[in-house]
């Protein structure tokens, strides 16, 4: 497909070509527009799918941001309906969450559809439990309403009630609903109404307004002696506690016909006490709640009966015999009610027994399913870390809940790392982010797979652990994706077309140019990478400028390290000396006729046209360089020939910075052995040629 983009940010107008279910490398140097691509192909998706309406006008360029103004478009893309892009976000909104390295891990690395399948069939195997637990609407209730009694102990103690409980400020002056105190009859028909707690905070609300006059503040008849048995109400009665108080005896009340008639009773006195509870009512009503709490357990663990909850047997019998319930250990809930809901759940797992072999199986089956999903999936991470020699590996744990968890593991000690974030450097963290966002690609299966720099940081050995990683042979990979990876590092496309073609399906390599806002590229091949020297024996060979060529040649006498007379004699020509030198070590002296003469002679060998004196007449003539200057269209070759113009002119430039920048910042180096050739690939960025452009132009003038 071939995606134009218009007016988006610093690209005015350019395509570039995507082709499918293949890995598009696209090269270019920094500032040329990669982010903008990457950004512009997902807000354009974004755009069209809903999910965010109004993505592309991030992208607009300042000059065109007033009304009227003509809009960022992306155009080609209408076929891809899904899409994945590593960038900053992904790193800081999926990966090393507070529990796990990768967001939903378990639906990415375990939950697929031989899980799902597994998960179907054992379900059904044990849906006669959920569904006699289901029909009866009574199960439900009773352990919401034990909830609700369990709830109102507040926190745990030691012996007695905890103080700050519902349960506590209910009762521990007594049931004063049902016990109102001497004085207040009068609202007897108000506190012991169901909704007692609204007129409470209605009648506290007013109280502030009691003393302003002899009025009442809600009625204003007269309430001269009346006023101090209006402002005990509130003294007596809140209402956040009789609130609670009534939940409390609405719950003792349901639940009444599920205790023992014993247990009934003394419940019914605790409710009805006037003078609050003592300690043994106290101990009393903590041995009632162990018992709910357990019985309350028991039912909910029926309830979900299955994978989760047999996994860890040994025999699928044994696991379902312990979700039968023993009434005779609940002596407070001894009751014909209880004992019909206890018979439902033993019912249910007697039926289930009679299928315990098949179950055994099933559950087995399962088992093995997510060990081997555990290892492979962790062994394909930790051969990439050990790879990369990274002192860390990844396990996915079973977090207690049925579901596993990413996790990051220290090769020196035991035991998950927490905030795995604090402890990973940028690069390790951007390591583990790339090859956990393969693993969530491969799982999503997106159309359009988008990977913005993501490898230009590490350093060689980790950069191609990282490409083998992403896409090696077989399934596990992004070889087969449709993959854009904007970069703008040189290496992984030496890796792919040159060192390991072998290892790898050919990519489609291309070259990115922003001149003035136009985009442009330009496809790499095999045989556009080649090493430094085999650039600068083709560039001295070529049919270009002499000094162009002389150039090329001093460059690779000075990365084979040969600084002898031919070296000396270019570099006496480019530096503009009418009396040639020899530089050896900082030590200066004049050069002898016989050295210039050899050193001529072997640079002849190499450029039969050179000549010294016309090459020094040319590089002294400022009109002739500026002619040639213009002419040149090698943006690498302008940038030296600048060089050469103000090699004796610093004080016309500007700024002693730019004039760094221009001369150190952008020429070829020996980084790379391999490269591409500077006189077909405009590596040098087109701005500072404008910089370069701006200084030869107020020359000529």
């Amino acid at each position: 497909m071939k995606v134009e983009l218009r007016r988006c940010n610093n690209i005015e107008a350019g395509v570039v070509e995507i082709v499918e279910q293949t890995l598009n490398l696209k090269y270019a140097i920094n500032g040329s527009g990669k982010t903008t691509i990457a950004r512009a192909v997902l807000a354009s998706i974004n755009e069209r799918l809903g999910t965010d309406k109004n993505a592309l006008a991030a992208l607009t360029p300042f000059k065109y941001r007033k009304d009227g103004a003509p809009k960022p478009e992306v155009i080609g893309i209408d076929s891809v309906q899904s899409i994945k892009v590593f960038d900053e976000k992904y790193l800081s909104d999926v990966t090393f969450q507070s529990d796990e390295l990768l967001k939903g891990s378990f639906d990415i690395f375990i939950r697929g559809e031989a899980y799902e399948q597994g998960m179907k069939e054992i379900d059904a195997q044990v849906a006669s439990m959920q569904k006699a637990l289901s029909e009866d609407k009574d199960i439900g209730d009773l352990i919401s309403d034990f909830n609700e009694i369990s709830g109102s102990f507040g926190k745990e103690t030691k012996s007695g009630i905890h103080g700050a409980s519902g349960l506590a400020k209910a009762f521990k002056d007594g049931n004063k609903v049902q016990n109102i105190p001497a004085g207040l009859e009068p609202y007897k028909s108000y506190i012991q109404h169901s909704e007692n707690y609204k007129w409470v905070g209605w009648q506290l609300s007013g109280r502030d307004f009691v003393d302003i006059d002899s009025g009442c503040p809600y009625c204003t008849s007269d309430i001269q002696g009346k006023r101090e048995t209006i402002k005990r109400v509130g003294e007596v009665y809140q209402a956040k506690v009789i609130e609670n108080l009534n939940k409390i005896v609405s719950a003792f009340s349901r639940l009444n016909k599920y205790f023992s008639d014993d247990t009934k009773a003394k419940i019914a006195e605790f409710v009805r006490c006037v003078g609050g509870y003592t300690d043994d009512q106290a101990e009393f009503l903590r041995e009632v709640k162990g018992q709910i709490d357990r019985l309350s357990a028991k039912f909910v663990k029926a309830q979900r009966l299955g994978f989760s909850s047999l996994k860890e047997v040994d025999k699928v019998i044994d696991g379902l015999n312990d979700h039968k319930i023993d009434l005779s250990l609940f002596l407070h809930l001894q009751s014909e009610n209880t004992k019909q809901k206890v018979e439902i759940v033993n019912t249910a797992i007697e039926k289930l027994l009679e299928q315990a072999g098949q179950l055994q199986g099933m559950i087995k089956k399962q088992k093995l399913l997510i060990e081997n999903l555990v290892k492979e999936n962790s062994a394909g991470i930790n051969a990439f870390l050990q790879n990369a020699g990274y002192v860390y590996r990844v396990s996915l744990l079973d977090d207690g809940t049925g579901q596993h968890r990413l996790k990051l593991i220290h090769s020196d000690a035991d035991g998950e790392i927490t905030n795995a974030k604090t402890h990973l450097s940028y690069g390790e963290r951007n390591a583990f982010a790339l090859v956990l966002f393969m693993y969530d690609v491969l799982k999503a299966n997106p159309d359009l797979v988008v990977l913005d720099d993501p490898i230009s940081s590490f350093d060689k050995n980790k950069k191609y652990a990282i490409v083998e990683m992403l896409f090696r042979k077989g399934s596990g990979s992004l070889r087969d994706k449709t993959v854009l990876l904007l970069t703008h590092d040189l290496e992984p496309i030496v890796d792919l077309l040159v060192h390991h073609s072998d290892r790898f399906k050919k990519p489609f390599a291309t070259f990115l140019q922003n001149s003035n806002g136009v985009l442009t590229e330009q496809e790499i091949g095999r045989a556009d990478i080649r090493t430094f020297i085999e650039i600068a024996d083709e560039n001295t060979a070529a049919g270009s400028h002499v000094l162009n060529r002389l150039i090329y040649l001093r460059r690779r006498l000075e990365v084979a390290g040969n600084k002898g007379l031919a070296f000396q004699v270019i570099s006496n020509v480019l530096h503009k000396r009418q009396v040639p030198e020899m530089n050896y070590g900082g030590s200066i002296r004049p050069m002898e006729p016989d050295e210039l003469r050899d050193g001529t002679n072997e640079i002849l060998a190499e450029i039969p046209e050179f000549d010294y004196d016309k090459a020094l007449g040319l590089v002294t003539d400022d009109k002739a360089m500026i002619d040639l200057y213009d002419k040149t269209t090698s943006n690498y070759e302008k940038l030296h020939l600048y060089r050469m113009i103000f090699d004796d002119k610093n004080d016309l430039i500007g700024s002693d910075v730019i004039q760094k920048f221009i001369n150190e910042a952008f020429h070829i180096e020996n980084d790379y052995i391999y490269q591409l050739n500077p006189r077909e690939f405009q590596t040098v960025p087109h701005f500072v040629i404008e910089q370069c452009d701006h200084y030869v132009i107020a020359l000529s003038n």
